[in-house]
């Protein structure tokens, strides 16, 4: 499966818009929609210059595609476009390693109607092992979208 229009509006919601590196919660330099690095492999610096909206969201498109497609390789659920597009959108916010070893990803695989995912999307609000509201809401929105809501 692929990202859809409305998978991609969801991640840039929540991730934001910023044309300066900055450090993220986690204590990462990101710049654009949340990236951490440039569709070079480059990873973001401090020092780095600014971007506009269109090249942070260029380069946002082909970074989250790529995350699409690990996720896409991970899930053998079949899944709609809707449930695709919320554990991207958890993926790219928590890294495809910690999704691939997650709970959430074997209990998707094993009965992907399981109601107990809702419970592992909200596992995954904490940076820096601090629960963060945003991250709540976040995965709230996710585990929402995923169940059709």
């Amino acid at each position: 499966m692929k990202l859809n229009n409305a998978g991609y509006r969801l991640i840039c919601k929540f991730e934001g818009f910023s044309s300066k590196p900055y450090l993220c919660s986690a204590k990462v330099p990101t710049i654009g929609y949340g990236n951490t690095y440039y569709t070079n492999g480059k990873k973001v610096t401090l020092l780095d210059k600014s971007i506009t909206e269109l090249e942070a969201f260029e380069m946002f498109k082909v970074i989250a595609d790529k995350f699409a497609a690990r996720v896409s390789k991970l899930v053998t659920a079949p899944l709609d476009q809707g449930q695709f597009n919320a554990l991207v959108s958890l993926t790219y916010n928590i890294g495809p390693a910690n999704f691939e070893k997650s709970t959430l990803l074997r209990k998707v695989n094993f009965n992907h109607f399981d109601p107990s995912i809702r419970a592992e999307f909200l596992k995954w609000n904490k940076a820096g092992g601090n629960v963060l509201k945003g991250l709540t809401i976040r995965r709230k929105t996710e585990a929402d979208i995923y169940f059709g809501e």
